[in-house]
């Protein structure tokens, strides 16, 4: 089976490792172009890579090109929507980081787009291909631990950083991880109501900027479940994803911030190193979820996490921003805010 040739849009911070993935952690594929509007960028992470690799600033320009059969999208995510729509019509297969989109309109383009060009998306949820989450799923399948009645999924940063991001990043950037994780450890459920609480705690002289650091999401499930998101930008000990599901026969639980396995015993007490870096603590997930997507475009598999995935993963966020202007719960009917 020949290489898939990769493009990559996006040489920034999520863009490089994904891109060193491909050239060099996934010989199934090659990394046949990067498009990035910063030329040196993306010059800089070609010239790290390999050789013969294309430099486009056009993302554009890299779409038509015919030798490129799929391209990986790490541009920033107010864009995202649009760049599916353009590679799909150019009949390449997408790999999106997540959001796909940041309005529901946004998304249902998309999957109209991608249905009818019938090219392969997946999107970005790392946590789906993360050993410890993907144990559980399966186990819930299986009825292991009976119905879910209480989930819960967490993202702790370890650190703000510029305090100057866009509007509603925390619903629509971070905690959307933690929404497609509790859809997927609560198989088949929909979500039928929303109610959020967020403030800026980290850094409270940006709230009237827009900044929101902290939130905690309840979620009400078609199936009597109930599950809570919770999210916050500045975790001093360290980056912290974790999940966890109770159910009528039992519970469990997934995700570390370990490190490593080895633990530490002196006369200062009992401790361990923590991982400070998401591509540290999820450098696994991350290749494996490009791994996958290869593997589903050489030989028509099923896609692992999809539009379909997104779509219902930003419904949720979206929901939480209404909930958050209205201070009150918000429900969702047949996809749909009410």
């Amino acid at each position: 089976m020949s290489q898939l040739n990769v493009g990559l849009l996006g040489a920034g911070r999520m863009g490089a490792f994904h891109g060193e993935s491909i050239a060099k952690r996934i010989p199934e594929a090659n990394l046949y172009a990067i498009a990035d509007p910063f030329p040196d960028t993306a010059q800089k992470l070609a010239d790290k890579l390999g050789t013969n690799i294309k430099i486009y600033t056009e993302p554009l320009e890299m779409m038509k090109d015919p030798a490129i059969d799929a391209v990986i999208i790490a541009s920033p995510a107010r864009t995202h929507a649009n760049n599916v729509i353009a590679a799909a019509e150019n009949g390449k297969a997408v790999f999106c980081e997540k959001p796909m989109a940041v309005t529901v309109e946004e998304a249902d383009r998309v999957l109209q787009v991608v249905q009818e060009k019938k090219v392969p998306l997946q999107v970005g949820f790392n946590r789906r291909f993360s050993k410890g989450f993907k144990s559980a799923h399966e186990e819930i399948v299986a009825g292991k631990i009976g119905t879910p009645q209480l989930l819960r999924s967490l993202t702790r940063d370890p650190g703000l950083g510029n305090p100057n991001i866009p509007e509603w990043t925390i619903f629509l950037e971070t905690l959307i991880h933690d929404f497609d994780t509790l859809l997927y450890l609560n198989p088949n459920a929909r979500p039928v109501e929303v109610f959020v609480m967020a403030d800026a705690l980290v850094r409270p002289d940006f709230k009237d900027k827009g900044l929101l650091d902290t939130a905690v999401v309840t979620i009400r499930f078609d199936n009597g479940a109930i599950g809570i998101a919770e999210a916050n930008f500045q975790a001093v000990y360290g980056y912290d994803v974790r999940g966890e599901v109770f159910g009528s026969e039992g519970m469990l639980q997934m995700g570390s911030i370990r490190e490593s396995s080895m633990t530490r015993y002196t006369k200062e007490g009992v401790s361990y190193n923590t991982s400070r870096y998401d591509q540290d603590l999820l450098f696994d997930a991350y290749v494996a979820e490009l791994k996958s997507f290869v593997e589903a475009v050489q030989t028509n598999k099923p896609i692992y996490a999809t539009g379909e995935d997104a779509r219902s993963a930003l419904l949720i966020a979206r929901a939480c921003i209404e909930s958050y202007k209205l201070n009150q719960p918000v429900k969702i009917e047949n996809g749909v805010l009410v």
